[in-house]
């Protein structure tokens, strides 16, 4: 069976829906355990990674083609 890749700010679809009725959760932290906060609710809990694994579905948002929050363009934030 294929790892299933994900990786830190990633936004991901798990099977079973969280109690406030959304199944989209954002990671927050990866070690050994994964915190995963809800969109829906902003409530967090700490997962197992192994459980964590079985229960994803896919990953909807990546975090590597997510924006930078960067003035690139050469104009200065509002304010400077």
């Amino acid at each position: 069976m294929e790892r299933k890749s994900f990786q830190l700010g990633d936004i991901v679809q798990m099977k079973k829906k969280h109690p406030c009725g959304s199944n989209e959760m954002e990671i927050i932290r990866m070690g050994m355990d994964i915190r995963i906060k809800c969109i829906g609710c902003k409530h967090s809990v700490l997962v197992p990674r192994a459980k964590f694994e079985k229960n994803m579905r896919k990953v909807l948002r990546s975090a590597a083609l997510a924006p930078e929050n960067t003035a690139s363009d050469g104009q200065s934030p509002p304010g400077e």
